[in-house]
């Protein structure tokens, strides 16, 4: 950072909201997984609830955490739709919502890839 601002991604952000903010103090974005549908995880979302949309990302993290209500089985990036969901209960928002700011959010992260890369 003496140099010039960075990016990067709290991958399969579970910590606390002091770091949350550090990191986005740092340029980094917080991207959530399927812990964040677990029922202990109430401090993940209300951390998610507070980080500002343009800097989240979701995550399967497979083949492990995978969400309820498949917990403890295989993970797989299908399963990402419930990441998704909680945090469209979360935000009061649509899916379809959330997953516009998430995959905005992805572009803007990984600005060297374009969607016709990755279809």
């Amino acid at each position: 950072m003496k140099k010039d601002a960075f990016s990067g991604v709290m991958h399969c952000f579970a910590s606390s909201k002091e770091l949350a903010y550090k990191a986005m103090d740092l340029g980094l974005y917080i991207s959530f997984s399927g812990i964040i549908t677990f029922k202990n995880a109430n401090l993940l979302r209300e951390i998610a609830q507070n980080v500002p949309r343009e800097r989240v990302l979701v995550e399967t993290d497979a083949p492990y955490l995978s969400p309820e209500p498949y917990r403890g089985k295989k993970n797989e990036p299908a399963m990402v739709k419930y990441v998704v969901n909680c945090l469209a209960k979360l935000w009061n928002e649509s899916l379809e919502e959330v997953a516009k700011i998430t995959t905005n959010n992805f572009f803007r992260l990984f600005s060297k890839l374009e969607l016709k890369e990755i279809l």
